[in-house]
């Protein structure tokens, strides 16, 4: 059996999550997701999600802890709300925002220009003698995660010295150069 597709999400107090014709809507604070399920059945009892799946078949299995997590992440992001936070790192690299607009100078003719969806608070933190970070803040996961992953594939980091844009804490495995 599914270790994950097993465990029951826990609905926190404030949330509410419905389930109707294989589509489950969860509301919270910070927003409202749907998601479209298929192949498992999902039940709300007693302040806890349930994932069950028909059979042991690899698809039905496989299903069963991928809807579990989905929906656990969904109900986090209502509650709470995820953040994804990027560093720049780089001589002359910056970062700015007005709005929705992300500004970033990495070292190319030209800046990057990017709209962020309406979903997601860009914010943009530029301290002197630090590199510049990028947060990302929104209730959606996949979404943050997908601009994020947009964002760093301006400019991934370098195994040489280090340079680009990666994720705050992010080990880099970095190469030795040329031996003399």
């Amino acid at each position: 059996m599914s270790r994950i597709g097993k465990n029951p999400v826990v609905i926190p107090q404030g949330v509410t999550v419905d389930v109707k014709d294989n589509v489950i809507t969860v509301k919270g604070k910070l927003g409202e997701l749907a998601q479209d399920f298929s192949d498992v059945s999902v039940k709300v009892e007693d302040g806890n999600v349930l994932v069950e799946r028909p059979s042991d078949s690899k698809d039905h299995i496989a299903k069963h802890g991928l809807y579990r997590a989905l929906i656990n992440n969904m109900i986090e992001g209502v509650n709470k709300g995820w953040t994804k936070e990027l560093e720049l790192v780089g001589v002359g690299y910056r970062a700015s925002n007005q709005g929705q607009k992300l500004d970033l100078a990495l070292g190319f003719s030209h800046n990057i220009i990017l709209d962020i969806a309406p979903e997601v608070k860009v914010e943009t933190v530029s301290d002197k003698g630090k590199n510049p970070i990028v947060k990302l803040t929104s209730h959606d996961k996949q979404l943050v995660g997908q601009v994020a992953a947009k964002i760093r594939s301006f400019r991934k980091p370098e195994p040489y010295k280090g340079k680009g844009i990666k994720f705050v804490g992010e080990q880099l495995r970095r190469k030795a150069g040329k031996s003399a």
